[in-house]
Formats: structure tokens, C-alpha cells, sequence
């Protein structure tokens, strides 16, 4: 069975399910990769017709506002031990560092942060359970929220769906393997040019930072 095939015998609501649950749970507080879910079932809609994209773009802006909500409420409850103990079980995610950033954003920004938010990989985990911990008014919250996920959610399907369907016209002339070819050589040049840009900038860090136990000659 070709890829598309097996792609077409996947139930439409199962896509939708997976989307808002992903997105959901990331928005509560659990670090997951809702927008790479999102992305890929905005593509796959694309060559599926059960798939209706105006359904996706929905069921994801539900999963961002009842789980931006549901994170809230945690967060408020949960007050800031809860931030510790997060901390202790997600440090990559929920370290001491990245709890100041994003709590100087949201001293900066106020409801905006929760708006902007869901578009920052990072932001996007700590919007609604660091809104309840700092006391957002809820109404301030929810508002944000909403728009947030709508913009975001509607958003990046619409502009991947739209892509994707471009693409299609021009990848039909190409066999599946042509395109996993293409895939691979555009992860190999990602790759290639982040490690590059990684050892610029050790390589700028070593100049600019003196060497380890040098001591400053005497005059």
C-alpha cells in the first residue's frame, strides 16, 4: 500500500482527536510538540479529503483554550510549590531560568504574554499555569487566551494547508521517493548550517571570554 493510500484509511475524527488532545495537554503545562502535531495533520489534510481543515483549525483552537484554561485554574491552586515541583520533574522545561523569563514576560506584558505566547514554543507550555500562580484577573486571561488560540491554531493550519496544497501540484510530477530525497537533503543543509552557526559562536565566546587562570602581568 502506497503512502497516500494508507494515509486516506486513517479516520478524519482520530486526526482531529490526536490535534486537540496534543494541544490541550501542551497548553496545560506538559511539555509536548503540539505544533508539530498541528503542522503535520494540517499537511495531511492535504491529501486526505475526509480531513477538512476548517474542522482542524477548530478542534485545535479548543484544545489551546480549554487547555490554557485547565492550566490556570492548576496554577492558581497550585501557587508557586507548584512551580518548584514541575521544576524538579521537567527541568529542561520548567528550570529556574526559564520560570524568569517568562515571568519578567508576563511582567512586561500582562495579557499580552498569554496572546504572544502561544505563538513561543516555551511560553506556550507556562501561559496558563504561570497566569493562575501570578493571580491574572481570569477575564484578562480568558480573553487572551481565546484570541490566542484562534490566531495561533487557525493560523498556522490555514497558512500550512495553503502551502501544502501549492506544493501538491508541483510534487505530483515527482515519485515519493524524489520527495523523501528532497526531505533529506533539507534536514542534512538544517543540520549542517546549525552546527555551523554553533561553532561560530563557541568560537566568538572563547575570544571574547579570558582564558581560565590567567593572572594580569604586573606593571
Amino acid at each position: 500500500m502506497h503512502i497516500q493510500e494508507w494515509l486516506e484509511t486513517v479516520p478524519a475524527v482520530s486526526v482531529y482527536a490526536l490535534v486537540g488532545v496534543v494541544i490541550g495537554l501542551e497548553s496545560l503545562g506538559i511539555p509536548l510538540p503540539g505544533e508539530i502535531v498541528l503542522i503535520s495533520a494540517a499537511l495531511m489534510a492535504v491529501g486526505h479529503d475526509g480531513i477538512n481543515p476548517w474542522v482542524l483549525g477548530a478542534c485545535a483552537s479548543v484544545g489551546a483554550v480549554i487547555g490554557d484554561s485547565i492550566g490556570y485554574a492548576i496554577g492558581r491552586k497550585g501557587g508557586r510549590p507548584l512551580l518548584a515541583r514541575l521544576g524538579g520533574k521537567f527541568p529542561r522545561h520548567f528550570g529556574e531560568s526559564q520560570i524568569a523569563t517568562a515571568e519578567r514576560s508576563f511582567h512586561k506584558w500582562g495579557m499580552w504574554a498569554v496572546f504572544f505566547g502561544r505563538f513561543v514554543a516555551l511560553l506556550r507550555i507556562f501561559a496558563g499555569p504561570l497566569a493562575g500562580v501570578l493571580h491574572m484577573p481570569y477575564w484578562k486571561f480568558l480573553i487572551a487566551n481565546v484570541l490566542g488560540g484562534i490566531v495561533w491554531a487557525g493560523g498556522t493550519t490555514a497558512v500550512i494547508y495553503s502551502m501544502g496544497v501549492v506544493a501538491e501540484s508541483w510534487l505530483k510530477r515527482f515519485s515519493y521517493l524524489g520527495l523523501v530525497a528532497a526531505v533529506l537533503i533539507g534536514l542534512t543543509s538544517m543540520l549542517i548550517l546549525k552546527n555551523r552557526a554553533k561553532k561560530a559562536a563557541a568560537r566568538t565566546s572563547a575570544v571574547s571570554t579570558p582564558e581560565a587562570g590567567t593572572v594580569p602581568a604586573a606593571d
